[in-house]
């Protein structure tokens, strides 16, 4: 059998903090990320058009050999990813899975909140799509019990241009943290839903109070696909195992590697592809 590594994929930077987490959780496996960075951002296309691209990205790496596809990015999941499992892959790919972040996360919300009073953080195309209400309304088992929303369109361009640590980072970080809580005061977690967001964090924290949870995606999909993998081993025994990542983009590359090495706190190299 031959094997092969598992895909990444995002729209641009933010899914190398899921990559990051999962480097760290699943050592041994190979990895391979692809960022759309020439047709980033999703968050304001339309359904159509999210579709279309991460159907493409999702082929590319399906053509590299990629036997899973982890959809890293939350305005994917929410637009293009269930069109992806249902109508997609049994004719294309019956034999290959496409995961997302959006399912894992509401899962963990389940289990750590204590009143069912939910805030969403994310970009416009997540919070318009609806995708996280509907989602923990039908997973978290009746656990949750409102889930209120804000989009933050200010915070992707504020950690893309490196600039989380000025004055424009505090007053929008502030501006949306105090927009969420005034929606439900009652609120007692708190989902970043984007993996762009936890670069802020420190921000974020600063004018959250201290008994909201705040849920960062990066170690809830590693801790879930490590859970997958055990439960699946036929996906297991297909996944190439030599600690190697390769990253891709449609973008210069040399633009890619300066962001990227900020996510993932080290040096990339990288390479840019068409499909």
């Amino acid at each position: 059998m031959k094997q092969a590594p598992i895909g990444v994929f995002d729209s641009g930077y933010g899914g190398l903090t899921v990559l990051k987490e999962l480097l760290k959780t699943l050592p041994k496996y190979d990895f391979l990320y692809l960022g759309d960075n020439a047709r980033t951002p999703y968050g304001t296309r339309s359904f159509d058009v999210v579709y279309k691209y991460t159907l493409q990205a999702v082929n590319y790496l399906f053509d590299q050999g990629c036997p899973l596809v982890i959809i890293a990015c939350n305005t994917a999941s929410a637009k293009a990813l269930r069109n992806i499992q249902m109508l997609d892959l049994p004719h294309i790919a019956p034999d290959r899975r496409v995961l997302g972040v959006i399912r894992p996360s509401v899962e963990k919300v389940a289990e750590i909140t204590k009143n069912g009073h939910v805030g969403v953080l994310g970009t416009v195309g997540t919070v318009v799509s609806e995708s996280y209400p509907i989602e923990l309304e039908k997973w978290s088992g009746g656990h949750v019990k409102s889930t209120v929303q804000e989009a933050c369109p200010m915070w992707v361009p504020l950690v893309e241009n490196n600039e989380i640590d000025t004055e424009g980072a505090d007053y929008f970080v502030r501006k949306n943290i105090k927009n969420v809580l005034e929606k439900d005061p009652d609120i007692d977690t708190l989902i970043l839903g984007c993996t762009h967001y936890p670069l802020l964090e420190n921000l974020i924290r600063k004018y959250v109070p201290p008994h909201i949870e705040i849920l960062k995606q990066g170690h809830i999909i590693a801790e879930k696909l490590l859970d997958y993998l055990a439960r699946h081993p036929e996906m297991e025994e297909r996944l190439s195992r030599g600690g190697k990542v390769d990253f891709r983009t449609t973008e210069a590359a040399d633009n890619f590697t300066g962001k990227a090495s900020l996510f993932m706190g080290r040096e990339v190299d990288a390479i840019t592809v068409s499909y």
